[in-house]
């Protein structure tokens, strides 16, 4: 684990209580990249689980409520060469920049939590984190926005029309968008995503007329039986949402993989699986999406000795 230290974080802390204007001069300062590198491909890792009250991982219900641990594990994954950069809401990654993580990093802002898990209000997914207006002057580099489409939800149309709102936004603005859409419905009070292949592919029709301009959209979705389908059905470049399920570890890489060498299909997007792995390993389990989504990583010194330079360069 990349360990931040206390002064470290003792920095944070006071810059956020004492000067908090160095948040903005830490985005200034921030050296940034293209969003998709050389090969084209992109894997970025995902922290905007706990503004939606989501903190579990696996049975451990307050697992990712320690914001210190959070922070080393992202600082971990962050330092792995073939990581592309990080999707969260403005406290993670205001937090990264304090910290100096995001040199050369693309960075995703998270727009609509306030659909907060378990909630009667859920499917009224207000925007309610980063704004295009804000991404725009801080750098940010992409967006992105949960789209949940409940039929039997009169709150529906209301997220349909803010994302169709915030995607036009986007794109007058020449910012990226990834929509996560699924089609939703609720079980025993809670609301669960329909993963079968017909109900992603329909969302995904949904999702892509969102907005007046579609030239920067992008599409975010999960991993489900025959991605062909899924995956021929949008003209819109593809990140894979590596779910968090419980499913056996070998046979996610393996669907990942195979899902990767799809047409279309640009990188990969994962947050709980690859930052609290079972073993702990957080670089370990990085390093094997990484070798993935970047299958040329090998080239030239070998991964761990770039990543041991990559860990001492940012120590």
């Amino acid at each position: 684990m990349h360990k931040i230290t206390p002064a470290a974080f003792a920095e944070l802390r006071d810059a956020r209580a004492v000067r908090p204007d160095q948040i903005a001069a830490a985005f200034a300062a921030r050296k940034r990249r293209p969003v998709l590198g050389d090969d084209g491909r992109l894997f970025i890792v995902a922290a905007d689980h706990p503004a939606r009250g989501a903190l579990s991982v696996g049975d451990e219900p307050m697992a990712m409520a320690d914001r210190y641990v959070l922070l080393e594990r992202l600082a971990t994954a962050l330092s792995h060469p073939a990581v592309d950069g990080v999707l969260g809401t403005p406290d993670i990654i205001d937090d990264l920049a304090l910290l100096g993580a995001l040199d050369d990093k693309v960075v995703v802002g998270s727009m609509n939590r306030g659909g907060l898990r378990g909630s009667v209000f859920e499917i009224d997914d207000r925007y309610t984190s980063y704004d295009v207006q804000t991404m725009v002057a801080r750098g940010i580099d992409f967006a992105k926005a949960l789209v949940r489409i409940d039929l039997d939800d009169p709150a529906t149309p209301r997220t349909l029309a803010e994302t169709a709102r915030v995607v036009g936004e986007a794109a007058s603005a020449g910012l990226p968008i990834m929509l996560e859409p699924f089609i939703s419905a609720r079980h025993d009070g809670r609301v669960v995503n329909d993963l079968t292949t017909d109900s992603v592919i329909r969302s995904i029709a949904i999702a892509s007329a969102l907005g007046a301009d579609s030239a920067y959209t992008w599409m975010k979705l999960p991993v489900v039986a025959d991605m062909e389908r899924v995956v021929a059905s949008t003209t819109m470049p593809v990140l894979l949402l590596g779910g968090d399920s419980g499913e056996d570890p070998d046979e996610r890489f393996a669907s990942w993989e195979r899902a990767l060498a799809l047409p279309g299909v640009r990188g990969l997007t994962v947050g709980r699986t690859l930052l609290y792995p079972p073993d702990g390993d957080v670089l370990g389990a990085v390093d094997v999406a990484a070798r993935m989504v970047h299958p040329t990583l090998g080239a030239g010194a070998s991964t761990d000795t770039r990543i041991e330079h990559a860990v001492k360069e940012r120590a």
